[in-house]
């Protein structure tokens, strides 16, 4: 396998925009995607834009990453997609960072006080819509004993009344 060096360039992406229907989805994409999930993604498209290409690969623009992006835009009846070219990979380089992109993704929780923090700037916006939950259920990674409401002073949205840390 090969690996990129120091002195390679790494950041030579060009975005492309292509018809959803000339995009192919992987038939073995192991990412799991409920329809919370690309409820949430419909969601972040509709209020923030869609600020995130999807790579696709080979002559029949197969998803490498995107698919539930893909189906958030198909449901949102979105034509087309700004899209990187990942053709440098080989076939078993694709199959592994496909696999990577979406590990390293889950691999870590939030900072909790951290999340308090910026959860407390927000105030027009119903964060909620985007996956987010009561604070009460996240389940403490370095110590789960201990309360959210351990790290800060109960908080209050003053848009819906949602109380949080």
């Amino acid at each position: 396998m090969r690996i990129f060096g120091k002195g390679e360039n790494l950041y030579n992406m060009q975005i492309i925009n292509l018809k959803l229907d000339d995009l192919k989805f992987y038939k073995n994409n192991a990412k799991k995607h409920t329809p919370e999930q690309i409820q949430h993604i419909k969601n972040s498209i509709k209020k923030f834009g869609m600020n995130d290409p999807v790579g696709i690969w080979g002559e029949n623009n197969e998803i490498v990453e995107g698919h539930g992006r893909i189906m958030a835009l198909k449901e949102l009846g979105v034509e087309t997609v700004d899209c990187i070219r990942l053709d440098h990979l080989t076939d078993e380089e694709r199959r592994a960072y496909m696999l990577t992109h979406n590990q390293t993704q889950m691999e870590t929780g939030f900072d909790i006080p951290a999340l308090n923090i910026e959860l407390e700037g927000i105030f027009d916006i119903d964060m909620t819509d985007f996956g987010f939950i009561l604070p009460d259920a996240i389940e403490l990674e370095d110590n789960p004993e201990q309360s959210v409401k351990d790290y800060a002073e109960i908080h209050k949205c003053p848009k819906c009344g949602f109380e949080f840390n």
